[in-house]
């Protein structure tokens, strides 16, 4: 079934239960989810009650999407993500960009968990993407192009917005909260990045290296939409961090720094 057709079968039954026109989306990382309770006017479904929309299986990603608004803007927020590493397709890693494209969304937030591998970084930093390395060895665009949807080769020079990072960082230095900039690296997983790894993503230029967010990036970059990344180093990789990785350390700092990261959102979001 082309993705159009899955597209409008999906549209059909979200516009059933909302009539909210959202402009701006937001994918909430692992252990981040907890932003979405904090929308007005909110309505909240699950995941998999959609037609064509994957089964998130991951602890930290409850697998719901949220509509609701917040300083007189309306959001489309997904609690968790699907990952390629689940046994998913890139159309269905993506589908949720695609979905907010067909809802209305202009402007993406796109949050992840990120393992620091700039040796400066600590966990609990809030990095800003500025760039993304595809490790993946695939892209979301591959395959037949709809013209209608975007261009066959997008652009992806300025896939991160430079003014709304402009307006982020101002945003967290008025919080006095930590953040960094940085370049995110993202590869399949499930498997955290060995020593040679790390040390590889550092001489490619990485900071922070995680498991998803660039196909969302380049599906978000090829329907036109303007994009701002946040990562939240929630550990530093093999061979810098001096303890075993575990998801439990991931979901541990998210939560440790959730209030930092709640009120950078909410006051970004007022001003973008």
């Amino acid at each position: 079934m082309e993705i159009k057709v899955k597209l409008a079968e999906s549209l059909k039954f979200l516009r059933a239960k909302v009539s909210l026109k959202p402009t701006i989306g937001i994918v909430l990382g692992s252990g981040l989810g907890e932003f979405a309770e904090t929308l007005e006017n909110e309505i909240s479904i699950d995941t998999e009650e959609i037609p064509h929309y994957a089964k998130s299986t991951v602890e930290g990603h409850a697998g719901r999407v949220v509509f609701g608004t917040l300083h007189d803007k309306t959001l489309m927020v997904f609690k968790g993500r699907v990952h390629f590493y689940e046994g998913y397709s890139m159309e269905q890693v993506t589908y949720n960009i695609r979905l907010m494209g067909a809802m209305g969304v202009k402007s993406l937030i796109v949050t992840n968990a990120a393992g620091g591998v700039n040796i400066t970084f600590s966990p609990g930093d809030l990095m800003f993407i500025t760039s993304q390395i595809n490790h993946f060895f695939a892209n979301p665009l591959q395959g037949k192009n709809d013209e209608a949807m975007g261009p066959r080769f997008p652009d992806m020079e300025s896939e991160f917005d430079a003014e709304y990072i402009s307006i982020a960082e101002k945003v967290a230095t008025e919080l006095k909260i930590r953040t960094q900039r940085g370049v995110y690296a993202g590869n399949s997983g499930p498997t955290y990045e060995t020593r040679a790894e790390v040390r590889m993503f550092q001489k490619m230029g990485a900071d922070a290296v995680g498991m998803s967010t660039i196909p969302e990036v380049i599906v978000a970059k090829h329907q036109g939409m303007r994009v701002l990344g946040i990562s939240c180093v929630t550990n530093l990789g093999t061979g810098i961090s001096q303890t075993k990785l575990s998801h439990a350390e991931v979901t541990e700092t998210a939560n440790r720094v959730k209030n930092d990261f709640q009120a950078l959102l909410k006051e970004t979001i007022k001003q973008i």
